[in-house]
């Protein structure tokens, strides 16, 4: 059984500094994502994961290549970020104004992805990633990690709106204790370039 889960959100992209929604649009990192980005590699000098996996949008994929972790890892889709359909490019109060008090966390996305298949593909990497062993690196994406860490200590989707997650950002998932039976949410919201 898998004792952490490391989450890494990928580095800044020109639309996560826009505010824009960006699902399934494969964009490219900023100099400035590169760069915190890069920072993760010194900061995981000496730690061994047993596993990495990635989503496969590039954005994420550079991410792990910069934090010296691509060698090892394996492409998941799963791990791709809420596909925002309709939603795709647009800002919170771009959508709003379509859809006045739209929160993706209790309304997902028309012709996207609902909050119960995000919470269905969240169970599945859990699934898949809870009977490894040793510690998992998974790089990923803002709305879809938050979803994934709430499933991971059992609440409904839904609680992820109460969980900021910065580009570039470290979060850790594990247990209370060594029997592993409580899950909790050990570290979020580190910033790569923080001690």
């Amino acid at each position: 059984m898998a004792a952490q889960l490391d989450l890494f959100r990928h580095g800044e992209t020109a639309w996560s500094l826009s505010g824009q929604h960006t699902g399934r649009t494969d964009l490219p990192l900023t100099a400035n994502g590169e760069q915190r980005a890069a920072h993760l590699r010194e900061r995981l000098r000496g730690i061994t994961f047993t596993h990495v996996l990635t989503s496969p949008l590039q954005r994420a994929r550079r991410t792990c290549e910069l934090a010296g972790c691509g060698a090892a890892a394996r492409v998941e889709p799963d791990l791709q970020e809420w596909n925002y359909g309709d939603y795709e490019g647009l800002t919170t109060a771009q959508i709003r104004a379509r859809q006045p008090g739209w929160n993706i966390f209790a309304d997902g996305c028309p012709n996207g992805e609902s909050v119960a298949q995000i919470s269905q593909r969240a169970d599945r990497v859990l699934a898949s990633v809870r009977p490894l062993a040793g510690t998992v690196a998974l790089f990923s994406h803002g709305h879809f990690l938050r979803a994934l860490a709430v499933r991971w200590v059992g609440l409904p989707v839904g609680n992820g709106q109460l969980f900021g997650l910065d580009t570039g950002s470290v979060s850790i998932l594990g247990y209370e204790h060594p029997d592993r039976k409580t899950p909790v949410i050990a570290r979020w919201n580190t910033l790569s370039d923080a001690g």
